[in-house]
């Protein structure tokens, strides 16, 4: 009797606490849904802003309003593809070529070194991973110069080779690489292979490497945009426009559009087409994050 005349009180008790629980919390929500996109707008204005203006003329750009399109966005990809008997296509390359060979290389000694100093005990192993600490502190253009002189020394400036070169060492893609190491390949899986006589090459390759995948990605990504986005090391390495990237190629254009103002919308048009690539990219390897952090020891 007191059982069935408790029951009925209980759950407008769990109703009222249900009810009073969820108000601050549909107010948390709501705040972190305004601030997530005021910051996605922050950040998607500006391309919006060149997507429009690389529609406009020469004449349209200061004289239409900012956000008004219109449609010369062909014209003006023909007028830079005709710059200098396209010119801007072999910036492009040239910029394909340093993100890709540089990213792919920069994974490949990140993923080693992470490992290493993962997974492996050595003389001298923390001292290494505080050296490679106090390099990701060092700013980029306090070494310019320095590897600018070095590189002079044996004849690679003005060449491929002293943009590649550079690119291939990164020290926050070792620390990423190092940290997603000792997080994601457990030892057990390691001492299993090695009783299987499996030799470390094999390992690395067949165990480690799939199970570091989804943080490898992240490094080849972080390396890719960084080079494809870098201004200064090409600016002092290279002399010859024909090696030039395309950030330094379209600095140079719109240095010219003080006496050219037509050059300020192909200098737009080219900002547009070369953040294209960067789009594509992160779409194509963003389902990679995705994976389970285990996958990599079931297929091997």
């Amino acid at each position: 009797m007191t059982a069935t005349t408790l029951a009925p009180t209980q759950p407008p008790v769990q109703v009222r606490a249900t009810t009073g629980a969820t108000g601050p919390t549909n107010k948390r929500s709501t705040l972190s849904t305004v601030v997530l996109l005021l910051g996605a707008a922050y950040c998607l204005l500006p391309v919006a802003w060149v997507l429009i203006a690389s529609s406009k003329s020469a004449s349209e750009l200061f004289t239409t309003f900012t956000f008004a399109p219109s449609t010369h966005l062909w014209e003006n990809v023909q007028d830079l593809s005709a710059y200098r008997g396209g010119l801007f296509w072999r910036w492009m390359a040239n910029t394909a070529l340093y993100a890709v060979v540089g990213a792919f290389a920069s994974v490949v000694v990140s993923a080693m070194a992470g490992f290493g100093l993962a997974k492996f005990s050595f003389a001298g192993k923390k001292a290494i991973f505080n050296l490679i600490l106090a390099g990701v502190l060092v700013p980029g253009v306090v070494l310019a110069i320095p590897q600018y002189l070095l590189l002079a020394q044996v004849g690679l400036t003005n060449t491929y080779w002293s943009v590649l070169l550079r690119s291939i060492i990164s020290p926050y893609g070792i620390y990423l690489a190092r940290i997603y190491a000792a997080a994601s390949v457990p030892d057990d899986v390691l001492e299993a292979a090695r009783t299987d006589g499996a030799g470390e090459g094999r390992i690395f390759t067949r165990i480690a490497v799939p199970m570091m995948l989804p943080g490898l990605v992240t490094v080849f990504l972080f390396q890719f945009v960084a080079i494809w986005n870098n201004y200064m090391l090409p600016f002092i390495m290279l002399g010859n426009d024909r090696l030039f990237p395309i950030t330094v190629g379209l600095s140079g254009l719109l240095n010219q559009g003080a006496s050219q103002p037509a050059m300020y919308t192909a200098v737009i048009t080219g900002a547009l087409l070369s953040i294209i690539p960067l789009i594509a990219l992160f779409l194509l390897l963003q389902r990679h994050w995705k994976v389970d952090l285990a996958a990599g020891a079931v297929k091997a």
